[in-house]
């Protein structure tokens, strides 16, 4: 078939052309956001799952939405080296001078300006090419205690918001990656800013550890988030993902075809749009055959684990990757650590540290106490795949 034409196109991040199996989810935010607009209470949320379910695809939908419904939004994605505050410092600003061009809400989008230039002085956040033309305001978002400051400076926003009639969104990626302290200082935020009735809504995304991760920052968390899950779609959706799109540029796919990628993606989006890209692009004539999706598997792999799998791998120490091979070779998880600790020689506290160090990475998780898994969709295949060059 013409590659021109080819509806799946995967990336990180990218909108596949059909997004099958997220209808409630969907929904759902879609309810949260007009609410926001009429400053009525509703529970921000945080899609968790394992890397390449789509988290990020559904914050972009989230993001369109809600700005076709009247909200300004930000959108971050948490880094691993630098501060929430830092990354919220101009994009809290362009929110501000945008509210500041409605005659309702000048006022209010004064004092929160002020309220932001007193948050990045006490501080010291570089401004880059921000520049905040304003005298910070004594005594508000200026304490040096970011669990007191920052819900200081979301609730002027949230103030500035209303009096504009419009709502403001904030939508992080990477949960995992903010510091307990950044963590902490967000969820009370978004406490204060759902006590007042304010419009300011909440989406992260993150691995399936951030709801401990919130627990632990804040205990009321969980009545806070809804915290819906992303995972492998289920297999009429996965079909559906595939057929529509092939369906919509005028070409057909056999029914095996289609039971075939399922078996081999298990449901997985990324792999979905894989193994249709390549299967598209194998087939001759107008429709996708068994035949096509099994000679895509060579092609789609080799994509995989240069791509998707390897640069994961390649963010582990030597010694890090000794315990994620080890992983793999007993099998499909999850893991016991004890289990890995014995097959490595060691003891499971001596390589505690080395485990946490691992998950900080992203890498793996603890589902429950004392077991382990992948953060990444069938990593233990390419691992065990590629033995010869990764060991």
């Amino acid at each position: 078939m013409d590659p021109v034409r080819n509806p799946f196109a995967p990336g990180a991040g990218s909108q596949p052309p059909e997004l099958a199996g997220r209808q409630a989810i969907i929904e759902d935010a879609r309810v949260a956001i007009e609410r926001a607009i009429l400053c009525k209470s509703s529970r921000s949320q945080m899609f968790l799952g394992l890397r390449g379910v789509g988290k990020t695809v559904l914050l972009n939908a989230v993001d369109t939405m809600a700005r076709e419904r009247g909200h300004l939004t930000s959108m971050i994605e948490a880094p691993e080296n630098k501060s929430l505050g830092e990354q919220l410092l101009p994009r809290v600003h362009q929110v501000l001078r945008k509210l500041s061009l409605t005659d309702h809400a000048k006022a209010k989008a004064y004092d929160a300006m002020r309220a932001l230039r007193s948050f990045a002085s006490v501080f010291k956040f570089e401004y880059g090419d921000v520049a905040i033309a304003v005298e910070p305001e004594v005594g508000v978002a200026d304490s040096g205690d970011l669990e007191n400051d920052l819900p200081e400076l979301f609730m002027r926003v949230g103030e500035a918001a209303k009096a504009a009639g419009k709502a403001w969104t904030l939508l992080i990626d990477e949960v995992q990656y903010l510091s307990q302290k950044d963590l902490a200082a967000l969820i009370v935020s978004l406490h204060k800013i759902n006590q007042a009735g304010l419009p300011v809504l909440f989406f992260g995304a993150g691995l399936p550890q951030v709801a401990a991760l919130s627990g632990e920052a804040k205990s009321y968390a969980e009545r806070l988030f809804h915290y819906p899950d992303v995972g492998a779609l289920p297999e009429a959706d996965a079909k559906a993902a595939i057929r529509q799109p092939v369906n919509e540029e005028g070409a057909a796919i056999d029914n095996d075809a289609l039971a075939e990628i399922f078996h081999k993606t298990r449901g997985y989006p990324y792999f979905l749009q894989e193994w249709g890209h390549q299967s598209w692009n194998l087939a001759i004539g107008n429709t996708i055959t068994l035949d096509d999706a099994r000679q895509a598997e060579a092609a789609t792999l080799k994509r995989l684990d240069e791509g998707f799998f390897k640069v994961r791998f390649d963010r582990l120490t030597p010694k890090e990757r000794e315990y994620v091979i080890a992983m793999a070779k007993l099998g499909n998880g999850p893991y016991r650590s004890s289990d890995v600790a014995d097959a490595l020689g060691e003891t499971a506290q001596s390589l505690g540290p080395r485990r946490a160090q691992i998950i900080s990475k992203g890498m793996i998780y603890s589902p429950s106490h004392g077991d382990i898994a992948f953060t990444v969709p069938m990593f233990n295949d390419y691992l065990i795949r590629n033995l010869a060059s990764l060991g």
